[in-house]
């Protein structure tokens, strides 16, 4: 290990330099030198208080000789270091807040002087923020922004007067302006709005350790108000007044230590100012910090995240209290209204009139949540209360070694109208965690991927969110949810699969029979009805088995839908599940639920209904859904004024499977433009469908070689994807091909330039070939290996191709081609896209429309996907490079 650069030379280096280019070259490597020397005291563990201690004294030092070279000691000049800066605070790559204090006619005098100065800074690879203002000057800019004066409250003297930060701060005094009142509640303004910005969550998959929820910025921003309102210069200073007590300053000082490590650390691996942490630096970050892969589900990766989480959590959760402390004590004295039962409401907080006696154990913690639950309206819990509840966790012991009658009065409050509020509440203020033991093992716990953008218990907390929002009839982009909810005979069941349905993530092993073995023994302990035990723990086991079956097989066909049912066995199973899988879906990401997958499920579910009632002994057959979908469609069109000999003529080319395939609405659509073309060669109809950014495609042309190719690369151009994609022919030679195609950023070309590109494309198949581009950063940091799989299908009559590989441009376009190229018919495809992970499944015959059965084709097939998805990977890293 180096020695640490000495600081007295390096002075000396800057005073003797000849000219301002060896004074450059001098501070440049001086810092050099300093950044590694912190570099390696990081990695020796040295405390990081110290660290941003030493960067602090390392830039004072060339600021300093650079004032020194350029102005001397100019008398009523005086130059300050503010904010993060002025505090002694500073991190590898933040810039330095930097104040020259001098009236106008100084200011204009050494105008080309200070100019200087500051060019040397830069040029020494200072980045620095600077602000050249007399003291009335300061007051007008601190009195219209209100950062302007958080800044200035943080200075401290690099040269002139040492006096002059005391007499700044007497001149920005709030009696002068920004008022105690005035500026808690801009400050807290502020902090809102920033929150909103973040989605109001730390659990974000790339958090910003500053400025997210529960980043340095919130444990700032109550010091900041603390300074402004009492006077005081730091955090410590409130607990002697009773706004924070010992444990939560020990705690805050704890978290900012974990907060601050994460920082410093990224700014040296990015070698920039850097705040958010990226997948770029992540792993290498947690390398840095020493920590180790324990297993696949437990990362180095994920455990560095998880800390960040925890702190982020126990940050926001401290910001609360004292900001309800500030505003209590800046509203006045106001009268508690008695609840009774040793309840008031303080300023519209719940309070407890004796915390003290949440110290005695669960006991009073779960009757202050049966206050809290008849008490919808009030704002939250009182900082007094909440405090005294923070500190009495540790003598909240697991559900297993409570008594029976504790464990009732939690079922009690989980079958409450406000059941999802009261457990939120419980997950947010650690109770949960304490009474649920598994519930915090997945706290603020993270998976490394983009599929789930939330951490584990954030996203539990998500789809409880999702459920209640089904019995409150609260979002409708779920099409039937609301009317399944009233049919729930319990639904504190479905709340609870709810609860336990990821508890049992990064332990190793199947999470859902896993989860599966807790949901009964909770269920169990609490007594519950064994037929309410055993529908928890099928839920729980089988919470995924819904989504997979609609998003990766297909459900028009009646063998797929009698096998689903068949694991579903009855009607409430089926109910129950529908929920949770929406719930599930929705929970995952916000931008993951649409109107397709809606529509998908609600079709699952209404086959598999329909074929519980038929009885599981009397399967339906294709030839019964074919004869309701043609009358259907007929009953339609003849509505629509086609006569039924123009409707049958045109039938008679219709493959008996695409009454099996489509809706009846579909049927009659794509039969309406087929007569309404007048038999011409090339039919294209794109119409909007289901939500914004959603399109529906239907190509009726001669079937020819490239075709299916041509179709999915024209849509790659247009920036479409594909959801589905039926493809069937007619039996006079003709390809009708339906797509269900969406729009990422719902904002879908219009249906006319999608038509015309499609038409161009059609002149020559042969011709279109797929886009290139550079796969989006975030896809970069993960790698899925490419997975090719064959099977028969249902039927016996295809042969399904499975895909697994990392999502990637020009995916689809590119299998597409690779299918072209051995001359293989694709006549189904379904696209599921899980963050970085694709699983498409493919549909496909040979030439003759017959299975492909030749174990060498296949092996032949399999080595081309793989290596042109592995190509367009290659080709995907170098277009980001360049």
């Amino acid at each position: 290990m180096s020695a640490a650069p000495d600081i007295p030379e390096l002075a000396t280096a800057l005073a003797e330099a000849a000219d301002d280019g060896a004074w450059r070259d001098a501070a440049k490597a001086g810092l050099a030198a300093r950044r590694q020397f912190l570099r390696e005291r990081f990695d020796a563990g040295e405390a990081i208080d110290r660290l941003v201690s030493r960067c602090a004294d390392a830039a004072d030092l060339v600021v300093r000789a650079a004032w020194q070279r350029c102005l001397g000691d100019e008398p009523g000049l005086d130059l300050m270091a503010t904010g993060g800066y002025g505090r002694g605070e500073l991190y590898p790559q933040s810039d330095i807040d930097l104040l020259v204090l001098a009236e106008p006619g100084l200011q204009q005098r050494h105008q080309v002087a200070i100019g200087r100065f500051f060019s040397l800074l830069w040029d020494a690879g200072l980045a620095t923020s600077q602000a050249v203002r007399s003291t009335s000057q300061c007051i007008d800019a601190a009195r219209d922004d209100v950062t302007v004066l958080t800044s200035l409250m943080e200075c401290r003297a690099l040269a002139g007067d040492p006096g002059a930060p005391k007499a700044l701060a007497a001149a920005l005094a709030p009696t002068v302006l920004w008022s105690p009142s005035d500026y808690f509640f801009a400050k807290r303004e502020e902090q809102q709005a920033r929150h909103a910005r973040f989605n109001d969550t730390a659990h974000n998959l790339e958090p910003s350790i500053k400025e997210g929820p529960g980043g340095l910025r919130d444990l700032q921003t109550i010091t900041w108000m603390g300074m402004r309102l009492y006077g005081v210069p730091g955090l410590r200073a409130l607990v002697p007044l009773g706004l924070l007590g010992e444990d939560e300053c020990a705690s805050l000082e704890r978290e900012w230590r974990v907060l601050a490590r994460l920082r410093f650390g990224l700014h040296l691996l990015a070698g920039r100012r850097e705040e958010r942490l990226g997948f770029d630096y992540q792993k290498n970050l947690a390398a840095m910090l020493g920590l180790k892969d324990e297993r696949r589900d437990n990362l180095a990766v994920e455990q560095m995240m998880q800390g960040f989480f925890r702190s982020a959590a126990t940050v926001m959760r401290i910001n609360d209290r004292v900001l309800q402390r500030y505003e209590e004590q800046l509203s006045g004295q106001e009268a508690p209204v008695p609840l009774g039962e040793g309840y008031e409401l303080r300023h519209g907080y719940l309070a407890m009139t004796e915390p003290a006696r949440l110290g005695q154990g669960l006991a009073p913690v779960l009757e202050l949540f049966a206050a809290w639950d008849r008490q919808p309206d009030a704002r939250g819990l009182h900082s007094e209360t909440a405090r005294a509840l923070g500190e009495s966790l540790g003598a909240i012991g697991p559900y297993a070694g409570q008594p029976a009658s504790l464990r009732e009065q939690f079922m009690a409050l989980v079958q409450s109208p406000h059941a999802v509020a009261t457990l939120t509440r419980m997950a947010r203020l650690g109770v949960l965690a304490r009474y649920l033991p598994a519930f915090g093992k997945v706290s603020g716990r993270m998976q490394y991927d983009l599929f789930h953008v939330y951490t584990v218990d954030q996203h539990t907390l998500t789809v409880l969110a999702h459920l209640d929002g089904f019995a409150r009839k609260a979002d409708e982009r779920f099409g039937i949810a609301h009317e399944i909810w009233p049919r729930l005979r319990k639904p504190h069941v479905l709340l609870l699969a709810g609860l336990f349905h990821d508890i049992a993530k990064g332990r190793g092993g199947d999470h859902s029979e896993l989860g599966a073995t807790d949901a009964r023994e909770f269920a169990a302990a609490h007594a519950m009805p064994q037929s309410d035990a055993d529908l928890l723990a099928w839920l729980v086991e089988q919470h995924l088995l819904m989504s997979t079956t609609a998003q990766r097989q297909d459900i028009s066909d009646p063998v797929v839908v009698a096998r689903f049912a068949n694991k579903v066995a009855d009607r409430e199973h089926l109910d129950y599940l529908y929920l949770l899988t929406c719930a599930d879906i929705a929970g995952t990401s916000p931008k993951l639920w649409n109107a397709w997958k809606d529509r998908l499920l609600a079709d699952l579910h209404a086959a598999t209904r329909f074929a519980l009632r038929r009885g599981l002994e009397n399967p339906v057959h294709a030839t019964e859904i074919m004869a309701e979908t043609r009358a259907a469609a007929l009953s339609r069109l003849l509505g629509e004024g086609l006569s039924r000999e123009e409707v049958e003529r045109i039938w008679e080319a219709y493959p008996d499977v695409g009454f099996l395939r489509y809706r009846p609405e579909q049927i009659a659509w794509q039969t309406h433009g087929i007569a309404a073309s007048g038999g011409a060669d090339t039919l294209v109809m794109v119409r909007p469908h289901l939500e914004d950014g959603g399109l529906e495609v239907f190509v009726r042309t001669p079937d020819r070689d490239g075709l299916f190719a041509a179709l999915v690369a024209t849509f790659d151009r247009l920036g479409l994807n594909v959801l589905e994609a039926r493809v069937l022919n007619s039996i006079d030679g003709f390809a009708l091909d339906n797509f269900q195609l969406f729009a990422p950023h719902g904002r879908a070309p219009e249906p006319a330039a999608v038509e015309s590109a499609l038409k161009l494309a059609l002149r020559d198949p042969a011709r279109v070939k797929p886009p290139r581009r550079a796969a989006p950063r975030q896809l970069r940091h993960f790698r899925v290996p490419v997975k090719v799989g064959f099977d028969a299908s249902a039927d016996g009559r295809r042969t399904r191709m499975s895909l697994v590989c990392t999502d990637q441009p020009g995916l689809l376009a590119s299998v597409a081609q690779v299918l072209r190229k051995f001359r293989l018919r694709v006549h189904d495809a379904r696209i599921a896209t899980f963050g970085e992970k694709v699983e498409d499944f493919f549909l496909l015959t040979d030439e003759a429309n017959a299975p492909i059965d030749d174990p060498a084709l296949l092996d032949q097939l399999r080595e081309a996907i793989v290596a042109g998805v592995d190509g367009e990977m290659h080709h995907g890293k170098k277009e980001a490079q360049h």
